[in-house]
């Protein structure tokens, strides 16, 4: 039989979770199927991002419209790449980039770009008949073979990842309530994925209970569904989690542990080099009162995993926050590294986290994405499927954590469509892996 090809694109401008317009993208094979994909995007970005392109007109949403990436998946992307074999995604990226030719995505835009390189996977599984996880597995697959030697002993098979969720929501997801971004739970002490989603659903309900049990917001979410609430500091909310585990029968640290985003570059000033939380009447520290404050909170608390404990471009308290916390809590770099090959090369030689944030449309390609994750997990950096704050119904991540066998994915909470889209889509994978899907677990 022979290879699918691409026989067209179309693009549109559909509205993202929080009712912006964002890139959706129709790839045509040339056996008929249509692979559909749409673009996540941040409200918590960092500036090593790739680049989202907005029109930047204010009589149209705003100037938010992406119409000019639209414009340009269907005049410059769908001409260059009609005819190119619908399972060749690194030579489809490839020429993605060639079109574009810049550092970070800016002629094109990153939405355009995304968009093209996720609808032509969606085309290829459905040329195949086949789920997309299966799909993404086998790239998964010839990018470990690629890697040779380098990648041995890295798991290639399907694997349902362990949801680090949402609880309560700050910073940017919340109206700046908390200085500190999200308060997460990871249900460690689960069996697979659906006693995990069970396990989640049972503490976020808990968590509004406590909430209103103390007087305090119990209805208002934020952008990724978690809770909302006005607290007297960022440690109340760490409380909060801890009792709302304890009314679900749960053992912190045995049976759920937390997972925090700090999202510190959002409350960094360059200029005196301090973080300032000014949303909750905090002080001006620095970053090794920053270090000493998550180490508090881990030695206190049963917190496993940080996330951007410091900023984007604070090398040297990075290397300094590894030193002292790497032993003992996954240090996640979201503006750290951005999905970017280059920047998480930097950590690794500056022995800086330990773990990344992986977000596609911070590198606005599948094959860039796929390429960070072999980098990751080659030098023993845990790697973290993420959506964004700007969500849709597109479900892509779910396979993908599942087809590369990351461990873990960060969603949001269980609450909102666009959210509640992954979690049921990964039920479903693992009904079609089967009774023995095998399923992360992390200690």
């Amino acid at each position: 039989m022979a290879t699918a090809t691409v026989q067209g694109l179309r693009a549109r401008q559909v509205l993202d979770s929080r009712g912006r317009p964002t890139v959706e993208v129709d790839a045509i094979a040339s056996t008929g199927e249509i692979g559909r994909a749409i673009v996540p995007s941040g409200a918590s970005t960092g500036r090593h991002e790739a680049l989202e392109l907005r029109d930047g007109d204010p009589k149209h949403y705003g100037g938010l419209g992406v119409l000019k990436a639209v414009g340009h998946v269907a005049a410059t992307i769908a001409p260059a790449v009609r005819g190119m074999s619908l399972d060749d995604q690194a030579a489809i990226d490839a020429k993605l980039l060639e079109l574009d030719g810049t550092p970070n995505k800016s002629r094109l835009g990153a939405n355009a770009m995304l968009g093209v390189s996720l609808a032509v996977a969606h085309a290829a599984a459905a040329a195949r008949g086949e789920e997309l996880y299966v799909h993404l597995n086998r790239l998964w697959k010839g990018r470990l073979d690629a890697a040779g030697a380098a990648a041995a002993g890295i798991d290639a098979g399907p694997t349902m990842p362990l949801p680090m969720v949402n609880m309560i929501s700050g910073g940017l997801h919340a109206g700046g309530n908390l200085d500190i971004q999200d308060v997460l739970v990871m249900p460690v002490g689960a069996e697979s994925y659906s006693h995990a989603l069970e396990m989640i659903v049972a503490m976020y309900r808990a968590v509004g209970a406590v909430l209103a049990e103390r007087g305090l917001e119990s209805a208002l979410v934020g952008d990724e569904g978690g809770y909302g609430p006005k607290l007297r500091n960022n440690e109340q909310a760490l409380e909060i989690v801890v009792d709302a585990m304890l009314a679900c029968g749960f053992e912190p640290g045995r049976d759920a542990a937390i997972a925090l985003d700090i999202a510190s570059t959002h409350f960094f000033d360059p200029a005196s080099s301090s973080y300032s939380f000014a949303n909750t009447k905090g002080s001006t520290i620095d970053s090794d009162a920053m270090i000493a404050m998550l180490s508090d909170w881990v030695d206190r608390y049963p917190v496993i995993s940080i996330e951007d404990g410091l900023a984007e471009d604070d090398w040297a308290g990075w290397e300094r926050l590894t030193v002292a916390l790497g032993g003992k809590v996954q240090l996640i770099g979201d503006d750290l590294f951005a999905t970017q090959s280059a920047r998480l090369a930097k950590g690794i030689e500056a022995k800086a986290a330990n773990a990344i944030l992986i977000k596609v449309n911070q590198v606005g390609t599948l094959s860039e994405t796929l390429d960070a994750l072999v980098l990751a997990r080659r030098n023993g950096y845990r790697p973290v499927v993420s959506a964004r704050s700007g969500e849709t119904e597109d479900a892509t991540i779910a396979d993908l954590a599942v087809a590369t066998a990351a461990g873990q994915i960060k969603i949001g909470s269980v609450a909102r469509s666009e959210r509640l889209a992954k979690y049921n889509r990964m039920i479903r994978i693992e009904e079609a892996l089967g009774e023995g899907a095998r399923f992360t677990k992390i200690r």
